[in-house]
């Protein structure tokens, strides 16, 4: 690499760092502990779609225009999802944690990096099926209002609800996925009885504390783009926010292997990344 070229990188790396305290500090979005490769890959993606020269330009625009920052976060966050992805996942929380959480007389279910509510709506089906809808309260949380507010609307569009069904299937549907859903406005509209017992919720796992005592946590695929401190603080956060016996569900990627809290927990079902609170 010429010096000309390690010199660019350099200031790059200045104007990320800059980029990101000034998210934090004028909108309170805290991206600054982010796995860095992830966080530049995005950010020059950003600045390329909105046609500026540097990342200064983009600074720049986002501490002068309010509504930059909900544009950055479209590509500072990861808004890919499915209904029942990875269908062992959600087939192990019906063949293995579902017989613990009937004997709760209620139940609190926390989705964290819920996204636009594939996920979300997932559990609230599994949970229907299983007779413990009734008894549930989900929070669905996510640092993106639009994200959220996508979420609460329900709509996807038709040509992913074929893949939604399959697995729907494969992991263990004791219904027809149709069963929840009518077409219209160009899409799969998901009834509304889904998010009846719904709390859509701006927090984030960077900044914010403990909201409430809840018996599962799902988490999948936002800590792989943490970095090792973050990554440690969302797992003390979990722990602080389970009871004991509740369960975690990381994504296929995420282990609690080199995490300080690590042994807070016990693994559940290894090749799912469940994971058990212990009582004590």
């Amino acid at each position: 690499m010429d010096a000309s070229r390690m010199d660019d990188d350099k200031v790059e790396d200045i104007e990320i760092r800059l980029l990101l305290e000034a998210l934090y500090r004028r909108y309170h979005y805290d991206f600054r502990n982010y796995a860095q490769a992830s966080i530049k890959r995005r950010l020059r993606q950003a600045r390329e779609r909105l046609g500026l020269d540097t990342l200064s330009a983009l600074q720049d625009r986002l501490l002068r225009d309010p509504a930059m920052a909900s544009h950055l976060l479209r590509y500072l966050t990861v808004q890919v999802s499915d209904f029942f992805r990875d269908p062992s996942y959600f087939r192990a929380i019906r063949e293995k944690v579902v017989p613990h959480l009937r004997t709760y007389p209620s139940l609190k279910v926390w989705i964290a990096g819920c996204s636009t509510g594939e996920e979300l709506y997932s559990f609230s089906i599994l949970f229907r099926e299983e007779g413990l809808a009734d008894r549930t309260l989900f929070y669905a949380t996510d640092i993106n209002q639009e994200a959220l507010d996508a979420a609460a609307r329900g709509i996807y569009s038709l040509d992913r609800i074929a893949a939604f069904t399959e697995n729907h299937r494969l992991s263990g549907g004791k219904s027809s996925l149709s069963d929840y859903y009518t077409t219209g406005y160009g899409g799969a509209v998901f009834d509304k009885s889904l998010r009846e017992r719904v709390v859509f919720s701006d927090h984030s796992l960077v900044t914010d504390a403990v909201f409430s005592e809840v018996q599962l946590i799902s988490c999948r695929n936002v800590m792989i783009y943490f970095d090792k401190d973050l990554q440690d603080r969302a797992v003390g956060l979990f722990s602080d926010s389970l009871s004991r016996s509740g369960f975690l569900g990381l994504g296929s990627k995420e282990n609690l292997t080199f995490s300080s809290h690590r042994d807070d927990f016990v693994e559940f079902v290894r090749e799912e990344k469940l994971y058990q609170r212990r009582r004590s």
